[in-house]
C-alpha cells in the first residue's frame, strides 16, 4: 500500500477553482493578499508635528490574514515546482469529458487501450475536479508505477494506492471522495459476485458512495455479462433496479442450457448488446490507433528440443493416464488434468498428486539464458516452478520479479502471465520472451502489449515452445482471440 498526504497543503489554504492552473490560483491568492493587506495613509498629530503613516485599510480576523499568507505561499511554491507531466491533447480532452460525465453520473468508465495512459488520465480528472482524498485500487505490481505518476503530477489531493487483496486493511470509513478501480474487468465474475466485487461494494457503502472511475482496456473480454458486477456496488449504476445478477439476466442475457459434468446447467455467457448500450453514457473509449500508435509487433517462434525423459513421461501419461514414481504420482485421469499436466511437462515442470512440484527439465530456461542473457528482457512464465527454473539458471544477480528493481538496474524481469499481463509497463525491455503460454486469449493480447509506447515503433516477442509439445496448438487458438479449452485439447490429442 502507498499513502501520501499533501503536507504542503494547509486546511486554511484557499481551495483551487475547477480548471484553474497553479499560475491562475497564484494570481487569485495574490489578489486576496493585496486586498487583505491593503494600506492607506493616515494623518497623525497636529500642526508642524503632523505626519502621515501607513495603516491597514481593513481590520480583519486573524484567520483571514493566515489564509491570505498561506495561500500565496502555497500557490507560489506550486507554480515554481510545476508538474513533470505534460498530458497529450487527447488526454486533456478525455480529462474534460470525463469530469463532465463524473459530475452528471458519479460513475465514469475509461475503456482506454493499453499504453494510452488511462491511469494518468484518471489522476488528471481527480485534479481537475478538485478531489481531496483519492483511493486508487490496483494490482500489487502496479503500485510503484502509480506512485511515480502521482509524484510527477504533483496534485493537491491526498492519495492511497492499494491492491485489491489488501482492501480489508483499509480503515472504515476512509472519507474518500473519489475511488479509482484499475483493471475493473477483474470484478466481472458471474453469475455470483467475486469476493473482490463484494469488497468494493462494501467499500463504496462505508464511504457514502464517492464518485467512481473504472479503468480497463478490455472491460468485457469474454462476455458482456461481465459488466454487471463491475458496477453493481454503485448506487446510480444503469442496472440498479436489478438487485442481483439472476434478475438482471432475465432481461439482458440470452440464458442457455449446457451440460457440465453430466448435469444441465444455465449458461449466462451470452450477454446482450443492450448491456453495452446502457453503459455508453458512462463510458469514454480510446484506442491505440486513435492515440497515434504505429507499432510493428513482430512475433518469433523458437523451438527447444527437450530432454528424452520429458518426452518419455509425456508419452506414458498420454497412453496410461498415470505415471508412478518411487515417491510421487502424476495423474491425468480426466481431460482437464491431462491437459494441465502435459502443458507443464512439455515446458519442463510438473505438479504431483501430493501437491508438491518439481523441475523435470531445464532445457527451456537454459535456452532463454543462452540466447538472451546479454539483453534486458521481460520473461513471462505460466507455472510457479518455471520461475524456479529460471532463477536456477539465471541467478538472482541477473533476474528479478520486482518491477522497481527491473526499472532501476540491469536485471531482466520474470512475471507470471496472468498477474503480469495488466497494469504494468515493461517499456525498458528490449524484448518479451515467453517461457510458456496461457490458455486465455485475454492473457495473450494483454501481456504482449506490455512494451508498447507511442514512441516505440518496433517490438519483438519471442515464444519459446518445446518441439512436439502442445504450445503451438494453444498459440493458434489464443492468437485468434479464442481461449484454448478442453474441447480444443481433445481434438488436438485425437489428431
Amino acid at each position: 500500500m502507498y499513502s501520501h498526504k499533501n503536507l504542503l497543503r494547509d486546511p486554511s489554504v484557499m481551495t483551487r477553482n475547477t480548471g484553474y492552473s497553479d499560475e491562475m490560483m497564484y494570481k487569485q491568492a495574490k489578489l486576496l493578499y493585496d486586498i487583505v493587506f491593503q494600506t492607506t495613509q493616515v494623518k497623525v498629530g497636529r500642526g508642524k508635528k503632523a505626519h502621515f503613516v501607513s495603516q491597514r485599510k481593513y481590520q480583519v480576523d486573524e484567520s483571514v490574514d493566515n489564509k491570505a499568507i498561506k495561500s500565496l505561499e502555497y500557490y507560489k511554491l506550486k507554480m515554481e515546482s510545476p508538474t513533470q507531466i505534460k498530458f497529450r491533447d487527447y488526454q486533456n480532452k478525455i480529462i474534460i469529458q470525463g469530469s463532465e460525465i463524473l459530475i452528471l453520473k458519479g460513475i465514469l468508465y475509461l475503456t482506454m487501450e493499453v499504453r494510452t495512459g488511462k491511469t494518468l488520465t484518471s489522476l488528471g480528472i481527480a485534479r481537475l475536479m478538485n478531489k481531496t482524498n483519492v483511493l486508487f485500487v490496483t494490482k500489487k505490481k502496479a503500485i510503484s508505477s502509480i506512485e511515480k505518476d502521482y509524484i510527477a503530477l504533483n496534485p493537491d489531493f491526498d492519495i492511497v494506492v492499494i491492491n485489491y487483496e489488501s482492501l480489508h486493511k483499509l480503515p472504515k470509513p476512509g472519507n474518500y471522495d473519489l475511488v479509482i478501480l484499475d483493471e475493473a474487468h477483474s470484478m466481472g465474475a458471474f453469475p455470483k459476485p467475486s469476493l473482490r466485487a463484494k469488497q468494493v461494494k462494501e467499500l463504496l457503502l462505508t464511504n457514502k458512495m464517492p464518485d467512481v472511475i473504472l479503468l480497463s482496456g478490455t472491460p468485457t473480454p469474454e462476455s458482456y455479462s461481465q459488466m454487471y458486477h463491475q458496477v453493481y456496488g454503485m448506487s446510480n449504476n444503469p442496472f440498479k433496479e436489478y438487485t442481483n445478477f439472476y434478475k438482471f439476466s432475465k432481461k439482458y442475457v440470452n440464458v442457455k442450457q449446457r451440460k457440465i459434468n453430466g448435469m444441465m446447467m444455465n449458461d449466462y455467457k451470452d450477454g446482450l448488446q443492450s448491456i453495452i448500450d446502457l453503459m455508453k453514457p458512462y463510458t469514454i473509449s480510446y484506442s491505440q490507433k486513435e492515440a497515434g500508435f504505429k507499432v510493428d509487433t513482430k512475433e518469433h517462434t523458437l523451438y527447444v528440443k527437450m530432454k528424452p525423459i520429458t518426452y518419455k513421461i509425456a508419452s506414458k501419461l498420454k497412453k496410461e493416464l498415470v505415471v508412478e514414481g518411487k515417491d510421487e504420482t502424476i495423474l491425468g485421469d480426466t481431460p482437464v488434468k491431462l491437459m494441465m499436466k502435459l502443458h507443464q511437462i512439455y515446458s519442463g515442470t510438473v505438479k504431483f498428486e501430493s501437491g508438491k512440484s518439481t523441475i523435470l527439465d531445464l532445457s527451456k530456461a537454459q535456452f532463454i539464458h543462452d540466447n538472451f542473457a546479454d539483453v534486458k528482457i521481460g520473461i513471462f512464465y505460466k507455472f510457479k516452478e518455471e520461475l524456479n527454473a529460471l532463477m536456477q539458471v539465471y541467478g538472482k544477480s541477473d533476474l528479478t520479479t520486482d518491477l522497481s528493481v527491473f526499472e532501476d538496474t540491469h536485471k531482466s524481469i520474470a512475471l507470471q502471465i496472468v498477474s503480469g499481463r495488466e497494469g504494468i509497463s515493461l517499456r525498458q525491455a528490449k524484448a518479451l520472451v515467453y517461457y510458456n503460454i496461457d490458455f486465455s486469449a485475454t492473457s495473450y493480447w494483454q501481456s504482449r502489449d506490455r512494451m508498447t509506447t507511442k514512441e516505440r515503433l518496433n517490438s519483438d516477442i519471442y515464444w519459446v515452445f518445446s518441439e512436439g509439445g502442445i504450445e503451438d496448438t494453444i498459440y493458434k487458438a489464443v492468437s485468434k482471440k479464442k481461449d484454448y479449452t478442453v474441447s480444443h485439447f481433445k481434438r488436438d490429442l485425437l489428431s
